[in-house]
């Protein structure tokens, strides 16, 4: 083994622009200087053997001149040296000079200070020389009997390690650390004992337990979470102990500590299924969350609570504490509140729906008096969504909500609005029932609609659901109210000029007869209103879009009066009424041509809309009975498919989502015996707490990966040539937000290579954290150096760099070895999301950076190419399977992923096959990509040409 590769517990940074001093000077400094010079020596001596100097000239030197002085610093030092500097001859026997250095240590622990004694039982814990330990084993035991906490609890320690290495210098351990455990009163040395008692000799630690379980409550939580985490090991060891110590676990629930009530729920929920169980452990997990101030703890258990209810047994157990989960509203956190929600979705049920309506109100309610902020709006939109889909599962709820939610049509958050207005036109199309109640609240709140799309759709709900000649009247009544004046040209033009005084824009006069284009008669019905129009602003709303060139809400207005009045006509049987509605709306739809047509608006009517309009005026003025249909039957029918079909899709992902979760278990399913099992396989039989240690040190093991080790070494990439002086190879390895390159470097000359250093530099957005110190590499010798570099955003990234040495002897330069480029993937940042049609098209709409990629492969079918960009690129399908099927010679499909930093990446998949180029032809067409970041599209463009490339070959 190397210099490098000897266990050491010291890291100290060198700084790299100072030159090694001389053996001589050191020896010099460490005999006749003062002790502040001694201090700086030896720190120089201990740097120089961490970086592979041997420097045994000096053992004796530090012996005799440094290690009698009782300067707190050197003695600090001194450990550090002492545990990193070779204690033994070639041959392996302990050099002779070591006996002097136990009998100073000796010293140190009879010393009258308690931090020099625990220090240096810190030290004796790194010791691997028997021999040094033993003459130390009687003065280490005296220390357990100390005055003072740290002493002993160092001991403990010392103890502990000595016995698991040398178990025969010390072998009545577990009886002494038992006996120390019983007597003793402070929280960290019980601890330590206790913890040095589960890994020697459970069963005391258990007799312990069993002694003392009553007490448990009393104890520090440094010892409680220990306790705990003991009880976890025994009775994943051996079941037929959880009877024993479950109350135990239950005491611990109502801990003062986070961190113990967070394991002792933890551990409750694995070692009974019971509901009073679960339902306790739910319980603990609610308070916390709601207790905590940290955002990430609240997530993390929030995670834990769903984890819960994956478990089709307990999902019942949660279902009856929704109304606690919906406590955690009351954090201001929009990740919270969207995973809380999510959670109480998932939960709710025809016993509690009721009550989850009336808490969600009550928040919706509190987000119309908050001051405007982000995520309030944001916040709005969640619960707006959550109150959608209580209303579709169960519909007796609908008739509370929409009351409520109808208010917040006239929000000044638009996208709020379009979700209360989806809600509103699927509400209205499946509950017969409640159609009256929501045209009748449509029409309170039309006239303080301010957005235009709102306003749209609105008209439509008005113009495809009023029924009764009373609502219809109402409707033509707003729409005037929101038109103003007309004829429009006419009276803006005169507001213009002047001769209109403002106060008498809006009259009350009698029925005046109108003629229209056609000629006919028509009769103007009166509409009084008081308000003034001061400024601009101050238009009715629908004059306002339009002066502003909006006309698509035009064309949406001609579509609504063109099926009110046709339906007019079917409900009055009085020609006279008729004429006179049906050439009201004629008036409106040509005042509204007019004005498109003139200098007024800011932007011209298009042609679209043009004819949008006159098509209107067409129908209305033939009436027959094939428009009739169309206009009033067909529109609601488009509308009950799409929903039917949404609806099906909604039910097919639940239904895979409860097969997932039903663990069926077939008479011929084979038996999993634990030895046996692959580490993927492993998950209730795995134990937790090492789960949770090996995540914290980011070597979890990724599922996909069937075996880890052939994972493992496809991620070697070769860094030289084998004929280099010096090889290198690494292994990438991608943690959540930085990447550990172990590279492996292997001197294949003769010669020894002196400050051998791997010199790396990044592309991108990517950051190397600490420079990779010097080697000294031994003739035909390797090492491995380990370099960590910070991710900060998805893109691709290159790390580069090469390593430098210096041969021993000889004169020349330094030597270098450029090192081959490290590509980071893009795809280990990358995982599959959802999200629904209209987040896809808000962010389509958002996102400013568009990749366009060419499609240029050889495959023939359009599905297997869609598979293979999905596979390739790890992003999920949003368009249902049902829009894909069948074969009609093109494809379009959207496609989503998220980064595990958050950012958003969208696709538009428009693929076809030219079919005149026979039934060989390759698939043409584009693929659009759509990112917050310039580096994420341009890095998934590459990806997926990259791709392509490879089914080309």
């Amino acid at each position: 083994m190397t210099a490098a590769e000897n266990v050491c517990y010291t890291l100290i940074n060198v700084p790299m622009d100072s030159e090694p001093p001389s053996e001589i000077s050191l020896k010099n400094d460490l005999e006749k200087g003062d002790v502040k010079s001694k201090t700086e020596a030896l720190k120089k001596v201990i740097i120089m053997i961490l970086n592979g100097e041997k420097l045994p000239g000096l053992l004796m030197t530090i012996i005799r001149f440094v290690l009698p002085l009782q300067d707190h610093t050197i003695k600090k030092l001194l450990l550090v040296f002492w545990e990193i500097v070779p204690k033994t001859t070639p041959d392996g026997r302990l050099l002779h000079e070591m006996i002097l250095v136990c009998d100073a240590y000796r010293k140190d622990l009879q010393h009258p200070n308690e931090f020099i004694r625990g220090s240096t039982l810190r030290f004796l814990c790194k010791l691997k020389e028997a021999e040094l330990l033993e003459p130390l084993m009687p003065a280490i035991r005296a220390c357990l009997e100390h005055r003072h906490s740290y002493v002993r609890r160092n001991a403990v320690l010392a103890i502990y390690t000595i016995y698991r290495n040398f178990e025969h210098l010390i072998p009545d351990a577990p009886e002494l650390i038992h006996d120390f455990l019983v007597n003793e009163k402070d929280a960290s040395c019980k601890r330590n004992a206790f913890m040095m008692l589960i890994h020697a000799d459970q069963d005391r630690a258990l007799d312990y337990l069993s002694t003392c379980i009553d007490q448990v409550q009393t104890f520090g939580d440094i010892l409680q979470l220990v306790i705990v985490e003991l009880i976890y090991k025994v009775c994943h060891a051996n079941p037929s102990e959880r009877a024993r110590f479950i109350r135990c676990i239950y005491n611990l629930l109502q801990s003062s500590s986070p961190a113990v009530k967070y394991e002792a729920a933890g551990t409750l929920v694995t070692l009974s299924s019971a509901p009073t169980a679960i339902k306790a452990a739910a319980q603990c997990y609610i308070d916390l969350i709601i207790k905590e101030s940290d955002n990430n703890v609240k997530l993390i258990v929030l995670d834990r609570l769903i984890e819960l209810k994956e478990h089709p047994a307990h999902e019942r157990v949660l279902q009856d504490l929704v109304m606690d989960i919906l406590r955690v509203l009351s954090t201001p956190d929009l990740e919270v509140r969207k995973k809380t929600l999510q959670l109480a979705l998932d939960l709710v049920s025809s016993r509690n729906v009721e009550e989850l309506v009336i808490v969600l109100k009550k928040e919706v309610i509190k987000t119309n008096n908050v001051s405007e902020h982000e995520d309030t709006d944001k916040y709005r939109q969640l619960l707006v969504r959550t109150l959608h889909s209580c209303s579709v599962r169960f519909p007796d709820m609908a008739a509370n909500v929409i009351p409520v939610l109808m208010e917040f049509l006239s929000d000044n958050n638009e996208a709020a609005a379009a979700d209360v207005l989806e809600f509103v036109r699927e509400a209205i199309q499946r509950f017969d029932n409640l159609r009256m109640l929501i045209v009748e609240k449509m029409l309170e709140v039309f006239h303080a609609i301010k957005s235009v799309k709102i306003y749209r759709g609105a008209l439509w709900i008005l113009g495809e659901y009023c029924s009764t000649k009373e609502d219809i009247q109402s409707v033509m009544t707003e729409i005037r109210r929101s038109l103003g004046e007309i004829p429009i040209v006419e009276s803006e033009i005169k507001k213009e000029a002047g001769e209109l005084k403002p106060e008498e824009e809006i009259t009350v006069g009698p029925v005046q007869k109108l003629v229209t284009e056609m000629g006919t008669y028509a009769t103007q019905s009166a509409l009084s209103s008081s308000r003034p129009t001061k400024k601009e602003e101050d238009r009715p709303p629908l004059r306002g879009f339009l002066l502003d060139g909006d006309f698509f809400v035009a064309a949406s207005l001609a579509t609504t009066l063109t099926k009110i009045a046709l339906r007019y006509v079917a409900l009055v049987q009085e020609k006279k009424k008729q004429n006179s509605f049906v050439a009201e709306a004629m008036l409106l739809m040509a005042t509204i041509l007019h004005l498109g047509k003139s200098s007024l608006p800011k932007k011209p009517i298009t042609d679209d809309d043009v004819d949008r309009i006159s098509l209107c005026l067409k129908v209305l003025s033939e009436c027959s009975p094939l428009m009739n249909d169309i206009f009033n039957k067909e529109c609601r029918q488009s509308l009950s498919h799409m929903l039917s079909a949404k609806l099906e899709e909604e039910k097919l992902s639940q239904k895979k989502e409860s097969e997932k979760r039903n663990v069926t278990v077939q008479p011929d399913d084979p038996i999993s015996f634990m030895q046996l099992t692959a580490k993927n396989e492993m998950n209730c039989k795995e134990d937790q707490f090492q789960l949770s240690l090996l995540a914290a040190m980011g070597n979890t093991q990724r599922k996909e990966a069937a075996d880890p080790l052939a994972s493992k070494l496809n991620k070697v990439t070769q860094l030289t040539g084998f004929s280099d002086p010096v090889y290198a190879e690494a292994y990438v390895h991608v943690n959540q937000y930085d990447i550990v390159l172990d590279v492996l470097v292997v001197n294949q000359t003769s010669d020894t290579l002196q400050n051998c250093t791997l010199e790396l530099a990044t592309l991108g957005d990517l950051k190397l954290v600490e420079k990779p110190s010097p080697l000294t590499l031994a003739p035909h010798d390797f090492a491995n150096i380990k370099a960590n570099v910070k991710v900060a955003s998805t893109e691709n990234g290159i790390i580069f760099g090469n390593i430098v040495y210096d041969v021993s002897g000889a004169a020349s330069d330094r030597n270098c070895v450029v090192l081959s480029d490290i590509h980071i993937d893009i795809m280990d940042y990358i995982q599959p999301a959802t999200c629904t049609d209209a987040e896809f098209r808000q962010m389509w709409a958002e996102f400013e950076w568009e990749n366009k990629v060419t499609v240029n492969t050889n495959m023939i079918d359009l599905n297997d190419y869609l598979q293979h960009i999905l596979k390739s690129t790890n992003m999920k399908c949003l368009t249902p399977e049902k829009a894909l099927s069948g074969y009609c010679g093109f494809m379009a499909a959207n496609l989503y992923a998220r980064s595990i930093f958050g950012e958003d990446a969208l696709a538009n998949v428009s693929i076809e096959k030219p079919i005149h180029q026979g039934p060989d032809a390759a698939v043409t067409g584009h693929i659009r990509i759509r990112a917050k970041s310039q580096g994420m599209a341009l890095s998934l463009g590459d990806k997926i040409n990259l791709s392509q490339k490879k089914t080309s070959i």
